[in-house]
């Protein structure tokens, strides 16, 4: 297959990961597009591993903040990775890492960086802006 095309397929495959997993909560599709010995680099300690590690950040991110949307500002790719820069949006509407709901609503940037093999999410770099979720939390 041509190196571009599989690029393209790489990020189509991420483009689903974020929109069916995170921005629809159908934690299920996560067995399709992840797979099982997927590894999420550095993470916070008790931090699950594998796939679990998927469901476990968006249960947090889906039941901390209602209407909680993924926009993928920019997509990149080269060989087997992708590169994304992204804005999570929601309102404050529960529990998020230890901060009773305010209602408030929260916009945030991110950086991430996926490898794609044979169509599923092999490991991840994320890098989302905690701090700027807690100054607009005012926390």
């Amino acid at each position: 297959m041509h190196e571009s095309t599989q690029q393209e397929k790489n990020k189509a495959t991420y483009r689903r990961f974020i929109q069916e997993v995170f921005n629809e909560g159908r934690a299920e599709r996560v067995k399709d597009l992840v797979v099982p010995n997927y590894v999420l680099h550095d993470v916070m300690p008790g931090t699950p591993e594998g796939s679990d590690a998927i469901i476990q950040g968006v249960t947090l991110f889906r039941g901390a903040f209602s209407d909680f949307f993924i926009t993928l500002d920019a997509l990149v790719a080269e060989g087997d990775w992708v590169c994304a820069r992204a804005t999570s949006r929601g309102v404050h509407s529960g529990t998020f890492l230890g901060i009773p709901a305010t209602g408030r609503a929260i916009c945030a940037p991110s950086l991430t960086m996926v490898r794609i093999v044979d169509g599923r999410v092999c490991e991840s770099w994320v890098r989302n802006d905690v701090m700027g979720i807690m100054t607009q939390l005012k926390a």
